[in-house]
């Protein structure tokens, strides 16, 4: 991935350096990065490797995936605390997930923490089932477990695609 896009930078300097303007404007290297990310496209089979902005746009998916799912978990538990009375059921439920590595395992355990309403209280030392603290465990843990496996798939295409 990193060779592509040093690849790319490369073509974009070789294009402003064939375009001959004083003084080199960036435009000019905008539309040399384009054609860059065009001929390695045309060209990434080569490689061996996948086209490298796949793995871009995976993490921007992530991304929009991380904060759309932030957004309904907040909603929910603002909700939650503002009814009059609280009628929630706090609960602990195991999940045991498909990721293998660490860094993947990090990365949900964080997301999953950092959503509203549930807590990664604890992962097993192979890695493999996450404990999970839900705030209303009758009616957020349908949306927790959505949310899981909405994450693990996103990270699974930046990691393994």
């Amino acid at each position: 991935m990193a060779g592509q896009f040093l690849l790319n930078l490369f073509i974009a300097l070789l294009w402003v350096l064939l375009q001959d303007e004083m003084p080199p404007r960036f435009a000019t290297f905008f539309t040399g990065f384009i054609v860059g990310i065009g001929i390695l496209y045309v060209l990434h089979r080569f490689y061996g490797t996948q086209f490298y902005l796949r793995r871009v746009f995976a993490i921007i998916q992530l991304i929009f995936i991380f904060n759309w799912e932030l957004l309904m978990s907040s909603y929910v538990v603002l909700k939650q605390i503002m009814t009059p009375k609280i009628n929630i059921t706090p609960g602990i439920f195991t999940y045991k997930t498909e990721l293998e590595t660490d860094w993947e395992v990090t990365t949900l355990a964080l997301l999953l923490t950092l959503t509203p309403g549930s807590v990664v209280m604890e992962v097993t030392p192979e890695g493999d089932m996450f404990y999970i603290h839900a705030m209303d465990i009758e009616s957020s843990k349908d949306a927790v477990l959505r949310s899981i496996g909405k994450f693990e798939q996103a990270i699974m295409e930046v990691t393994r695609s």
